[in-house]
Parts: structure tokens; sequence; C-alpha cells
């Protein structure tokens, strides 16, 4: 479904990544795992197209992407959420899912309410008076809004108490089953190799190791290298 072919990122005159490739299959979730600073939300960024490559390809439906606006590729069913959640701190709950809200596709209120249905019971709460917890799953509901077929979740653990984390990852689970294909960026190695089929490893913008859950746990030297395990 997606194909990311050596790409080349810059912000600015800074160059970011580095022949950056990587390949995720219809409903697979796929690890990025990685350090902080290691490339992991550039890497996510531009295949969102928020920061788009100087070089290389990227391929989804069998259709090059780089280059297109992120609205677009919203369109063409690519959801982004980002590690910093942005939600409408002053709409209701309700209101930060109506306004993405794509008439006619597959996902509704409804459908997101029974995915996460302690957003329903805030429904009426500003956005801003949400806990960490609830912000993620206001920010991933309300990319599910768009109806994707690849989601791009963005480091969705990071801050949270390890309760909140395992109810998260159970409903991340429920998304690929539900046929979402999912690129996971996570610093969060444990809570990562508990839902991810195949894992790249990053680290200074380029991908140092791609391989099976089982490839990377008989792996020391690299765990320990990149990902200080």
């Amino acid at each position: 479904m997606l194909n990311v072919d050596r790409i080349e990122t810059f912000y600015g005159m800074s160059h970011i990544l580095f022949a950056v490739s990587l390949t995720v299959s219809r409903g697979e979730i796929v690890g990025l795992l990685g350090r902080n600073g290691a490339g992991k939300s550039t890497t996510m960024r531009s295949i969102a197209g928020l920061t788009p490559p100087r070089h290389g390809t990227i391929t989804f439906k069998a259709q090059q992407i780089q280059g297109k606006k992120p609205y677009q590729l919203v369109r063409e069913g690519i959801a982004y959420v980002p590690d910093d959640r942005r939600v409408f701190a002053d709409l209701t709950v309700d209101d930060n899912l109506e306004i993405t809200h794509s008439r006619g596709k597959e996902w509704d209120k409804e459908r997101v309410y029974n995915l996460f249905p302690a957003l329903r019971e805030i429904a009426s709460r500003r956005a801003g008076n949400l806990s960490g917890g609830e912000q993620q799953m206001l920010t991933i509901a309300r990319a599910l809004m768009s109806s994707p077929e690849l989601l791009l979740l963005d480091e969705p653990t990071e801050g949270l108490a390890p309760l909140i984390v395992r109810d998260l990852e159970q409903q991340i689970l429920k998304l690929r089953d539900a046929g979402i294909s999912i690129l996971l960026s996570e610093q969060n190695v444990k809570s990562a190799m508990g839902l991810v089929s195949r894992v790249y490893i990053i680290d200074n913008g380029r991908i140092r190791f791609e391989g099976t859950v089982a490839d990377l746990e008989s792996n020391d030297e690299i765990k320990k290298k990149y990902l200080m395990v």
C-alpha cells in the first residue's frame, strides 16, 4: 500500500533524512522505532506532505504522492496523528470530530464513539480541558473521521500513564482489525513490539535495521546500539 523509496528531506539547509526507505502493506502495523531526534517525526511529516522530501519517491496505492498537499493526501486516504495532538482546545469533543467529518464516508461519530466509549461520556467537554490520554484518544478519533486507509501514528503513547497506554494499544489493534494500515512511530519499544509485525529502526536520519519483531528481539546488539534496550 505504501512504499517510501530513498527519500531525502531537509529543514531549510539542514539535511535530516538520508535515503529512507520503508513499506507498509494493507492491513499491517509497521513500527518505526528510534530515539528522540532520530528522524521518526520527519519521516511521518514527509509522508503526510507537511515536509515534502526533495529527492526520492513516496507511492500510495500505486500512485506517486510526494509533493501533494496534506489536504489532498487526506482525501486519498492518509491520516496523520501528530505527536503534539493539536486538538481544537476551545471546541467540544463532539465539535472536534464534526469539523473533520467527511460526509458519506465509512467512519462517523457513532462508530468513533463505539471505538472510544470514554469520548462519548465527555462529548460536550472542551478539548482544552481534557487529560493527556483523553486528548490522544480524541486526536486519533478525529483522524478516523476522514475514513483513512493508512494511519500515521506519531508517538501515540508519549506522556501517558501505563494503564492508558494499555487501553490505547487495544484500540490500535481494533483499527488494524478494521482494515486500516498503520505506520507507528514510537520510542516506547515495549509497547510497539506488542503491536507491530515488522520494524524499522531509524537513527540520525538513516534506516539502520529492518526486520520482523522476532529478528529484532534476537538482535541484542542492534537494540543496545540504537534503542538503549
